[in-house]
């Protein structure tokens, strides 16, 4: 149906339900884990150089081949070591030649890494200030070896919260993307409001048809969950690809000249199908991963409208409610 005879959701999508939710999942324990980026981007002498939280660091792999991580500013001169070269495991800084293998070294000492097989992850306990955990809090994942999967990364002017609070109003799905989503229902919600006798949980259950090509679309279920403060992941749990995950991450990167806060949106995919054809989806990775994150950029192209919008009316007291 045209796009304005579809039924609203203004009345459903209430803000005080979302604003429980995010309450929710803010109080989830991230144990001080953050999303650097892709592990895809660890072969060979690749790496991967994010500033978290006003924080820089830098994560390759060693002459061992394990992951190894640390701070992204040289302790001998301040040189920025995203700028500088893997060499055989050892990143050679490009100002002075100082070589780190991932030990201590010269005042420069390493920070826990973990690898979950498609994210890259780094535990900064002083700018969490959690209890630490020994690894981050992973959402369940088809089983990786049997699955295609991509990561899209993009930088919006909010903060974490409010891609966070984004991605749990999916009321707005067929409204806004109406080039993606169709007939999307929110069959079931948490309570409102979220009070402190809560464990935390956080569950969506939406039933919506993605469109494919012209007139053909694809019907699934999917709950929306957020198992840690700065997550939020869609499980398929009926229809095509059940079984399959969106994570949705935002990693606080500091502020802009400006003063603005920016965001590190950092989205995987992780498809899965009982489907005979799939193992040749699968064969054709390569081909598919750029159109699986073309797909997630044009999403994201609105949704950080969405967090930008919130945040700027949060910062200057006009959020609604």
């Amino acid at each position: 149906m045209p796009w304005e005879r579809q039924l609203p959701t203004w009345r459903e999508a209430r803000p005080a339900l979302i604003a429980g939710a995010l309450k929710r999942a803010r109080a989830r324990p991230s144990g001080n884990w953050y999303v650097v980026g892709a592990s895809s981007a660890l072969r060979g002498d690749g790496k991967l150089a994010r500033t978290v939280a006003g924080q820089e660091v830098v994560v390759w792999r060693g002459p061992d081949g394990r992951l190894v991580g640390g701070p992204g500013i040289c302790p001998h001169l301040g040189a920025p070591l995203r700028d500088s070269p893997v060499r055989r495991g050892t990143l050679v800084c490009h100002w002075h030649g100082l070589a780190l293998d991932g030990s201590p070294y010269a005042g420069w000492s390493p920070l826990p890494v973990h690898n979950d097989g498609v994210l890259v992850w780094v535990r900064l306990d002083t700018v969490g200030g959690e209890e630490p955990l020994d690894a981050p809090v992973v959402p369940r994942r088809p089983e990786l070896p049997r699955a295609l999967r991509a990561v899209y990364a993009g930088v919006g002017v909010c903060e974490p919260e409010d891609v966070v609070a984004n991605r749990l109003d999916p009321w707005h799905g067929a409204w806004f993307h109406p080039y993606s989503f169709v007939d999307l229902t929110v069959v079931d919600t948490p309570g409102v409001p979220a009070c402190a006798a809560d464990d935390g949980a956080v569950a969506l259950t939406v039933v919506v048809s993605f469109k494919v090509a012209g007139r053909l679309v694809v019907p699934v279920r999917a709950v929306f969950t957020a198992p840690e403060p700065r997550t939020v992941a869609m499980h398929i749990t009926e229809g095509e690809g059940a079984g399959s995950v969106v994570e949705t991450h935002a990693t606080p990167l500091g502020v802009d000249e400006s003063g603005h806060p920016r965001t590190a949106v950092i989205e995987a995919v992780v498809a899965a199908s009982d489907r005979r054809g799939f193992a040749a989806a699968r064969r054709a990775a390569p081909l598919l991963r750029p159109l699986m994150r073309a797909a997630a950029r044009r999403l994201w192209r609105d949704d950080l409208a969405y967090a930008e919008r919130r945040w700027q009316l949060r910062s200057t007291g006009r959020f609604p409610g």
